[in-house]
């Protein structure tokens, strides 16, 4: 499932360096995928793209925008819920240059 940003959000905005998918985005700002702005998701607080957002899978074994929130704001969407393997899928699409091969980092294999 990929992450949200709950309504408790301060906008400190100490999320979004930390994703490496450039899923977050500051409240108002529009997005972009694949070649195409869209518009903002949350006009006031931050947000995080579902379809940009892997959970860190691949790169880190907890989300690293929970890890940094200083108000435990985001957390797993349980209306999005993915598996390990979809959300590897989808990194190999944001992140073409680099390989996914082999037992990756991800919050499901963190004991």
């Amino acid at each position: 499932m990929s992450t949200t940003i709950t309504e408790e959000c301060i906008n400190c905005g100490a999320c979004e360096p930390e994703c490496p998918n450039t899923a977050i985005y500051e409240g108002g700002a529009p997005w972009d995928y694949e070649g195409k702005s869209n518009a903002a998701i949350s006009e006031e607080i931050y947000y995080i793209v579902p379809q940009k957002c892997t959970e860190c899978v691949g790169f880190f074994d907890q989300e690293q925008c929970a890890a940094v929130c200083p108000v435990d704001c985001c957390v797993a969407n349980p209306d999005d819920p993915e598996t390990e393997e979809q959300l590897v899928a989808k990194a190999r699409v944001i992140h073409p240059d680099r390989s996914f091969d082999g037992e990756v980092p991800s919050r499901f294999s963190k004991g």
